[in-house]
């Protein structure tokens, strides 16, 4: 059997294995950088990684950002000019 030392690899995890594995990442990674050793860290942040990327390959819809917190979203809001090709920066 292969050693996976990161567990499955995120592209052969489906849908909601995918979301429950990385809001558990995300959960333990503040226990991670303060406890844990410096390969603990590094193969967390790897896992976390991948996780990611997989997710916002599949989802890119989840992981664009709220309007408002852009710049343009936040002067768009507040009625004010948004920068572009007309207006200076």
């Amino acid at each position: 059997m292969a050693n996976l030392p990161y567990g499955i690899p995120a592209r052969d995890l489906d849908d909601d294995d995918l979301r429950r594995e990385l809001q558990h990442l995300h959960e333990t990674r503040h226990a991670t950088l303060l406890g844990g050793s410096e390969d603990a860290l590094q193969t967390h942040t790897d896992r976390m990684l991948e996780m990611e990327q997989e997710f916002l390959r599949r989802f890119p819809r989840d992981g664009a950002p709220d309007e408002l917190r852009t710049r343009a979203g936040s002067r768009r809001r507040a009625g004010q000019p948004v920068s572009g090709p007309d207006l200076p920066e």
